[in-house]
């Protein structure tokens, strides 16, 4: 196992703790991320985390403020990377920026929209529910 730039190792352990960003007001409600948190980008097929709890939470934000850019940033939504392998998706690290990870394997179906959409909600579902209460800044 090599070590990144950062310290951590070049592979996202079940037990480490992803930390999704929440720049939308759709992607949560004062309970819970949505599923819609989780679903990957249209361009790449990817949804970009971070590998960082809870706690130290200054950092989070710190990581939060630079991954958001120029949009606003409401919070964090932190699940356990081996919840997002129970659904048979991957985790990986893609740095830079430092920490960040990407989730991929999403179902992709060209042919048929509705189903890939259906698909990828499943998935993005187990997840959002594992996560828990967001943390709001």
């Amino acid at each position: 196992m090599e070590i990144l730039p950062t310290g951590l190792p070049d592979r996202v352990e079940d037990d480490e703790d992803l930390a999704r960003f929440l720049t939308q007001g759709s992607q949560f409600n004062a309970l819970m991320a949505k599923p819609a948190a989780f679903l990957p980008n249209p361009k790449d097929g990817e949804s970009s985390v971070f590998r960082h709890g809870r706690e130290p939470i200054q950092r989070l934000w710190e990581i939060g403020r630079e991954a958001a850019g120029t949009r606003t940033l409401y919070g964090a939504s932190i699940v356990k990377a081996r919840v997002v392998r129970e659904v048979h998706l991957e985790v990986l690290p893609d740095e830079p920026p430092p920490r960040h990870a990407v989730i991929r394997g999403w179902p992709w179906m060209t042919d048929d929209p509705e189903m890939q959409k259906a698909a990828q909600k499943e998935k993005a579902a187990v997840i959002a529910s594992s996560a828990g209460k967001p943390l709001f800044r």
